[in-house]
């Protein structure tokens, strides 16, 4: 997977003034950033969820083997 570097990055962000313009750009940073969190928040929903039916799973598991003994 290739990665991004500060260069790149440089440019990506002096095309997105030379297209969006100055005044739209913190904008659009903003917004962007702020799907980032939220997209983050959810994934970590989810983990959460997931690890909690593992934990839960296991947790049956071991109560059914204590039950047929």
């Amino acid at each position: 997977m290739p990665s991004i570097g500060w260069f790149e990055i440089l440019i990506i962000v002096v095309i997105a003034i030379i297209f969006l313009g100055p005044k739209d750009f913190p904008v659009v940073l903003k917004k962007i950033s702020h799907g980032i969190f939220k997209l983050k928040r959810y994934m970590s929903n989810i983990q959460n969820e997931v690890t909690n039916i593992v934990i839960d799973d296991h947790e049956i598991k071991k109560n059914k083997d204590h039950k047929d003994e």
